[in-house]
């Protein structure tokens, strides 16, 4: 058995817990234990002690209900009404929760799936996306002028989100035509302007699952190594080197999905630390990679802990969100091997096919925004 990639066909359930970019808040959906029943809580990460805040409202919420954290401290809902995508504010106010209703999406047909994007960098805004069966729309559906607002139509049906640069401007998506999906950018201020991201070969399903714009690290997922099996890879923003693939991200049986990228590592992606999230025969454990290495660290995952979610600090620790029974509001530390220095480092795995455009990101509009 081979490594498996975690992508739109074999989706992970999503993170039960979803952190804010700049790492200060998070939100979740919690179960009430004595009534069964579920409600947003929001997580406050920014001082010296993690503390939740339960935001039950009149009713409770249904289990397909989205949550994402907002750099204020309120907390975005996404609920499903007869057909319509209701969104809402809701805050904490004395002994109860405040709720700010703030418009719906209608879905044109059945086909349509909607989703929130990830948190975008400035905190302020959030979005979500809809991808229908020929089209994919972007909508802002908070921090806009008034109610959810249409910002961007791009034709085909995308999947992922992956944000690269610190505004909330540019979007990657992943797009599927004639049976193959390829990486683009979106510029959400010149009207939904698409540029061509990501294309290691012609016939490859070449996805991005992770990027950072502190380093241009970004992670891939594609089967151009190995054709109907992705595997994990990795490139720089701007650069024109081969996307790689190495042997240290396959594990036998088992799925990796990369859900954080050390911050801060300005210019210096191969000695970025990316947290991986390991599903195997016996349970789901954290993994920890970078370029410059041969191996994967594989560390045990705190006890409750909300698989796959946590944030790297600039300085290598790991975050990593935790709830149990007796601690329902807990985050563990974890210090991962560092790698050596850059004279010592061995050499990184390069990809065993050519790739002419790996990561054509010198095209405009992008190459202004990037750190080349």
């Amino acid at each position: 058995m081979d490594t498996r990639v975690a992508d739109e066909r074999t989706l992970l359930p999503d993170a039960p817990c979803v952190i804010t970019a700049d790492g200060t808040y998070a939100a979740r959906l919690a179960r009430d234990p004595r009534s069964d029943a579920w409600f947003p809580e929001r997580w406050t990460l920014g001082g010296p002690e993690p503390y939740a805040v339960p935001l039950p409202v009149h009713q409770p919420e249904e289990p397909g209900t989205e949550v994402q954290p907002m750099t204020d401290g309120r907390v975005l809902v996404r609920r499903v009404t007869q057909g319509r995508h209701a969104f809402s504010l809701l805050y904490p106010t004395g002994p109860g929760t405040g709720e700010l209703p703030l418009g719906a999406v209608e879905c044109p047909d059945d086909d349509t799936r909607l989703r929130l994007l990830p948190p975008a960098p400035c905190g302020q805004r959030a979005y979500a996306l809809a991808a229908g069966r020929y089209s994919t729309a972007v909508w802002l559906v908070a921090g806009g002028s008034f109610g959810p607002e249409h910002v961007a139509e791009i034709p085909g049906r995308c999947s992922g989100g992956v944000w690269l640069d610190r505004t909330g401007r540019m979007l990657a998506l992943d797009r599927e035509v004639a049976g193959r999906t390829k990486s683009l950018v979106v510029d959400l201020e010149r009207g939904g302007e698409v540029t061509p991201l990501l294309q290691i070969t012609a016939g490859s399903d070449d996805r991005l699952l992770l990027a950072d714009v502190d380093s241009g690290l970004l992670l891939i997922s594609s089967d151009a190594p190995s054709p109907g099996t992705p595997r994990l890879g990795w490139g720089v923003l701007g650069s024109t080197l081969p996307v790689r693939f190495p042997e240290s991200l396959r594990l036998p049986g088992c799925t990796l999905t990369p859900f954080a990228i050390q911050p801060g590592q300005v210019l210096l992606p191969e000695l970025c630390a990316v947290a991986l999230r390991i599903d195997g025969p016996y349970g789901t454990w954290v993994g920890s990679w970078r370029p410059a290495e041969r191996r994967l660290h594989q560390l045990a995952a705190p006890e409750g802990w909300l698989a796959g979610s946590g944030r790297w600090t600039p300085d290598g620790v790991l975050r990593l969100p935790y709830a149990t029974e007796t601690e329902p509001c807990g985050v563990a530390h974890l210090s991962p091997p560092i790698a050596p220095p850059p004279d010592e480092r061995p050499p990184v795995t390069t990809a065993p096919i050519p790739a002419a455009r790996p990561v054509p990101l010198q095209q405009a509009p992008l190459d202004r925004l990037v750190t080349k």
